[in-house]
């Protein structure tokens, strides 16, 4: 989303029945809805430019009860929330959060649950301004993320030519749904990941300022995510599944490619940005910065190994 009034065009999105769901709203409301398809709005606010997101978790469909503690489940809310801000380069200032929950929650767990949304908020440099709370028969939160955004950084500015790079290493998540799915307790990194997602703030402004023309988080899976960049910037996103970094947590490399909310970033870097430049962030963030392939004319994502093209895997999809 941009900033009403500002002559912009939808960000084109990937392909999955939730973003045809999202294209038909798009036709339907016309300009009554400002320009969106990335992962904040960016409004103009006076001199300044305010990134400003929305993200929901919802009990049995991002989490279950029992997996996490109440603190955690907070934390891990606004986290992935924030992660959209990173997304955009943006600095976080301030969090809202509206709860549904049980009656029978005891007054301490909510407590709990908040005071984790406000953790998360405070590692990242940011306040929790307020929210509400509403009974209901699942647990819903639903965050709203605000930051400044001096050079706010889209999906749509990559260019046939350019690299594609990863932080982190991937896979770790889905290695921890898959155990909790197997009703076995996950090995204890893969929790940890999957529990406590650290939002590349800091990673991002490095990258914007180092040249990164297009980027988004890790929310939907590399290959999926992939798509969506490549959607938006009009080009071919062309993965070499042997340079995927997979976290040693991770059952198989397989996982690294479709693991959702791991809120790592995908960034294309223009061709002069190496491995030199790679190392620097490394110093840096201690994090691991990995080039997985490149941007070709075309549409779509390719997916190779040893030159040759795979099937494209497929993660998860909320319709």
């Amino acid at each position: 989303m941009t900033s009403p009034g500002d002559g912009l065009d939808h960000t084109s999105l990937g392909q999955g029945g939730e973003f045809d769901r999202i294209r038909a709203i798009w036709e339907r409301l016309g300009d009554r809805a400002a320009p969106s398809g990335d992962d904040c709005a960016i409004v103009r606010v006076g001199d300044e430019l305010l990134a400003v997101g929305t993200d929901m978790a919802v009990e049995d469909v991002h989490f279950r009860m029992g997996w996490l503690e109440p603190v955690e489940i907070g934390r891990r809310a606004a986290f992935a929330a924030l992660s959209d801000l990173a997304a955009m380069a943006a600095e976080p200032l301030g969090v809202l959060t509206s709860v549904g929950l049980s009656a029978e929650w005891p007054e301490e767990m909510v407590t709990q649950l908040i005071e984790g949304i406000a953790d998360a908020a405070a590692r990242v440099g940011a306040t929790l301004w307020g929210g509400d709370l509403v009974r209901s028969e699942v647990l819903i939160i639903d965050m709203v993320v605000v930051g400044r955004a001096k050079r706010p950084l889209r999906r749509r500015g990559g260019r046939a030519g350019d690299g594609v790079w990863v932080t982190g290493a991937l896979g770790a998540p889905a290695a921890a749904l898959a155990a909790w799915n197997r009703c076995v307790e996950p090995d204890r990194a893969a929790r940890e990941r999957f529990a406590h997602p650290i939002p590349r703030v800091q990673e991002a402004v490095w990258l914007a300022e180092h040249g990164a023309r297009a980027m988004l988080d890790i929310s939907d899976g590399l290959v999926n995510d992939a798509g969506h960049l490549a959607a938006a910037s009009g080009v071919q996103c062309v993965i070499d599944a042997d340079r995927v970094p997979v976290h040693p947590a991770a059952d198989s490399p397989e996982q690294a490619l479709v693991s959702g909310e791991e809120y790592e970033l995908l960034v294309a870097l223009p061709p002069d940005f190496g491995h030199d430049a790679a190392r620097e962030f490394e110093n840096a963030f201690q994090l691991g910065l990995t080039s997985v392939g490149q941007l070709d004319a075309g549409t779509g994502v390719r997916l190779v190994r040893d030159g040759a093209p795979l099937d494209l895997p497929h993660g998860f999809r909320h319709f």
